[in-house]
């Protein structure tokens, strides 16, 4: 199949089966996509996820690694508590097989798309000699209460958590839900100061929003939401529990700041039910650094890309 066949065969897709709840002015199809106008500004991320990497393609197979393709991106936006509008999509695939595996990744993709009302707007495709590269970059629009930046937590704010943290690779990782509705509640209805989302790891990704800040905070052991994955996990790894929590990465949850009452408010409202608990794990401090409550520094760092 050539690359302009691909690109038929996924706008008759797209028609059939997912129509997009958002109409591009120019779709599928030409050289560039037409965005309608965008009076608030317009969020844009990107990401990459290669075979070997963030998925294992013969564990996985297609449809997994396409969803999470999209799903990473979908989780940036989150962490700004945007919506996400449209997404592009560039496929790097093996030279033997290509044809199917474009076409299963894509059908991976756009249920997910169809979920949270994203429409595909274009992209492209090439054939090397090398694993599976899949890079997706997504447009959203931003809050109604201003976007949600890693640089906003002040001394005294509340740290939380959505969900449970830690052993991701045995599945998460591949079949999370993007908090796109559980970010934009949380900022409408509890004035968030800071956020991202936790791709890296608790231990990694908190000192992002620290360094952003120019604070400190202390966190609490016994506070930490484990995920009985991470628990599972500690059995045979020879860590802790607490390690996987705080190291893992892929958890794709949220990690955000708000002042004490809106803090005390949430915890105590618990917005999402049973099913996605909401957890008070620390406070900001002025001191830069992160420890535990008892003072002593928090060791774990969570995953961090080595550039060579």
């Amino acid at each position: 199949m050539a690359e302009f066949e691909f690109i038929d065969w996924l706008a008759a897709e797209l028609t059939a089966k997912h129509p997009p709840n958002r109409v591009l002015t120019i779709g599928l199809g030409d050289d560039t996509a037409l965005l309608p106008p965008a009076p608030h500004g317009t969020l844009l991320a990107a990401d990459m996820i290669m075979d070997g990497v963030h998925f294992d393609l013969k564990k996985s197979g297609p449809q997994l690694a396409g969803r999470k393709a999209l799903a990473v991106n979908l989780s940036d936006i989150a962490a700004m508590a945007g919506t996400p509008t449209n997404v592009t999509v560039c496929l790097a695939l093996p030279r033997i097989g290509g044809e199917q595996l474009a076409k299963e990744i894509m059908r991976g993709m756009l249920p997910l798309a169809e979920q949270f009302g994203v429409a595909i707007a274009g992209g492209d495709t090439n054939s090397w000699n090398g694993p599976l590269v899949i890079s997706v970059t997504i447009t959203g629009t931003p809050h109604e209460h201003g976007s949600v930046q890693r640089g906003g937590a002040k001394v005294g704010d509340w740290i939380c958590v959505t969900g449970d943290l830690g052993g991701s690779i045995t599945a998460k990782h591949l079949n999370f839900i993007p908090r796109i509705d559980e970010a934009k509640t949380l900022h409408r209805q509890f004035g968030l100061t800071s956020m991202l989302d936790l791709s890296d790891g608790l231990g990694s990704d908190l000192r992002h929003i620290l360094r952003a800040s120019g604070v400190g905070a202390t966190i609490n052991k016994a506070t930490i939401p484990i995920s009985a994955a991470a628990m599972d996990k500690a059995k045979q790894s020879g860590k802790t529990a607490l390690d996987h929590a705080l190291s893992d990465g892929e958890d794709f949850e949220l990690c955000f700041t708000l002042p004490p009452a809106a803090g005390a408010a949430l915890i105590q409202a618990q917005p999402f039910g049973p099913s996605l608990g909401v957890h008070k794990i620390g406070e900001i401090m002025q001191a830069t650094g992160l420890y535990w409550e008892d003072g002593t520094p928090v060791t774990a760092t969570g995953y961090i890309h080595q550039m060579k």
